[in-house]
């Protein structure tokens, strides 16, 4: 398998509030209050995930967790040890329900003409087999759906396919204080039987010429 794509250098405001060097954890409110600057994926703690070693214990074989919503229907942070064995057998069925912030629409990006927001899984359909589950979709870009995620699944995926092995992996959706659209989402994988999945990464929640309103999910174009 390849290495994960290398990204530049964020901005001074960006790399402070990422860099993680006062605590072990960055918190969903630190990055909350990140600003997107330009580049849409950052690396967080050093791209160096933060699992404890009872995190990365296998004795209970695969699992997958979801966080219940919240007072705003909000959905919260997925957790899972990934393993073939929980891997979906079928295609999965259209998607029909609507996370917070739903507000799609075509919009004019880059040249293009696509459709805003994709339902985006917190942990990929082909992961888990989770599929029209309220507690695993939020409201995502195109760009953050795929190219953004989609990447880091994928190479998952082709490992636990590979390999047998198993991966630890958390995704958190990032909200601002009331806010209903996401501002981005963190994601963070580790191998466990071996060392060639890690990633630590935080993703922002924007489209290339749209202006977004993160309070319901409302754009401009």
């Amino acid at each position: 398998m390849g290495g994960y794509l290398q990204y530049d250098t964020p901005t001074q405001s960006v790399r402070d509030a990422a860099s993680n060097s006062s605590s072990q954890t960055i918190s969903a409110k630190q990055l909350a209050k990140l600003n997107y600057s330009g580049q849409q994926i950052i690396k967080v703690n050093q791209n160096k995930p933060t699992f404890s070693q009872s995190d990365l214990s296998i004795a209970h074989g695969s699992w997958q967790k979801y966080h219940d919503l919240d007072q705003l229907n909000r959905v919260g942070a997925a957790n899972a040890m990934l393993g073939k064995d929980i891997m979906p057998k079928t295609e999965r069925d259209p998607l029909y329900v609507d996370p917070t912030g739903w507000h799609n629409k075509q919009v004019h990006s880059d040249g293009k003409t696509v459709w805003l927001y994709n339902r985006s899984h917190l942990i990929g359909y082909q992961l888990t087999g989770q599929n029209n589950n309220l507690k695993n979709l939020m409201t995502g870009t195109v760009s953050l759906n795929s190219p953004g995620m989609e990447n880091y699944e994928n190479e998952i995926a082709d490992y636990l396919k590979d390999t047998n092995h198993h991966v630890r992996y958390e995704v958190e959706p990032i909200f601002r204080d009331q806010e209903l659209l996401p501002r981005g989402v963190h994601m963070m994988a580790q191998s466990v039987e071996d060392k060639r999945i890690s990633f630590n990464i935080y993703i922002f929640n924007v489209q290339d010429d749209v202006t977004l309103n993160y309070s319901d999910g409302t754009s401009t174009n």
